[in-house]
């Protein structure tokens, strides 16, 4: 089996999974009839960066998730679309400066609509208690966690949404940033 279509096959199940596959579950699935195949295998796509050891377990390498950069199309007027399939783009190498303190959280309700966050989206929020007025960030709110612009107003800061229904929330108490939005995503 050609070493792509074992990374095809690898990527499907740890998409069905969101794990990756044991040792004897990678022996069913790329085919092979003992455990000295597929450690074969394992250490070849470990040379490749394509998987990683972590202590005792088999790991997503840093080039388990790249896509492909055909290059740029226009979201104005067509043109024609050069293809360039040279580059390759990791969705955590764009995204992501210090994985350690980055996480994701699932958006509930609607009030960051006219931001462009909607309900359902997943954030990638870098974990900070500091944060500049006018990022979107995730905060305690005399608590109760939120999604919400910071601003402030003369010495006092406080949250405001982005969907005209709402309104800014100040605290009675207590406000703490839990974290920046660094990203939206949506799967359509």
């Amino acid at each position: 089996m050609e070493r792509g279509d074992q990374k095809q096959k690898i990527r499907r199940f740890y998409g069905a999974h969101k794990r990756l596959p044991s040792y004897r579950e990678m022996e069913r699935l790329l085919g092979y009839a003992s455990k000295g195949g597929v450690l074969y295998a394992v250490n070849k796509l470990v040379d490749e960066r394509f998987l990683a050891r972590d202590k005792r377990n088999i790991v997503r390498g840093e080039y388990f998730s790249n896509l492909r950069v055909l290059g740029l199309v226009e979201a104005g007027f067509p043109t024609t679309a050069e293809e360039d399939v040279s580059n390759t783009l990791s969705l955590d190498e764009l995204l992501i400066d210090n994985k350690e303190a980055t996480y994701m959280l699932s958006v509930k309700g609607d009030s960051m609509k006219d931001a462009g966050i909607l309900s359902g989206d997943m954030v990638l929020i870098d974990r900070t208690a500091h944060a500049k007025t006018g990022k979107i960030v995730v905060a305690e709110i005399d608590g109760e966690y939120t999604l919400k612009y910071l601003r402030k107003n003369g010495n006092q800061f406080f949250l405001e949404p982005a969907n005209k229904a709402y309104e800014p929330i100040y605290p009675k108490e207590e406000l703490r940033i839990q974290g920046v939005v660094i990203a939206v995503i949506r799967k359509y």
